[in-house]
């Protein structure tokens, strides 16, 4: 039955932590920023957020909702999917 294999596939695939995907959608959005030449500073004003909130996200200290991850691909002039495609 295709449903109960794919059922035991994910109980043995590893766990991610929250921090952990914190932490990698912070690193693809300091990357973005960085190869667009934004400053953080420059990157919330665009997206209209502070700028202590844009750090927070790249250091993987926040868990932005999926309505900032728009605000931010927009700021970016990128679709949010690219944040979750390295």
């Amino acid at each position: 039955m295709p449903w109960t294999h794919s059922r035991r596939s994910l109980q043995h695939a590893p766990m991610i932590t929250d921090n952990e995907i914190y932490k990698a959608f912070g690193q693809r959005l300091r990357e973005i920023r960085i190869s667009k030449s934004l400053s953080q500073e420059e990157l919330s004003a665009r997206a209209d957020l502070d700028r202590t909130y844009v750090s927070g996200c790249e250091r993987g200290k926040r868990n932005p909702s999926l309505k900032t991850i728009v605000r931010l691909a927009k700021a970016l002039d990128i679709d949010p999917k690219d944040f979750f495609n390295a």
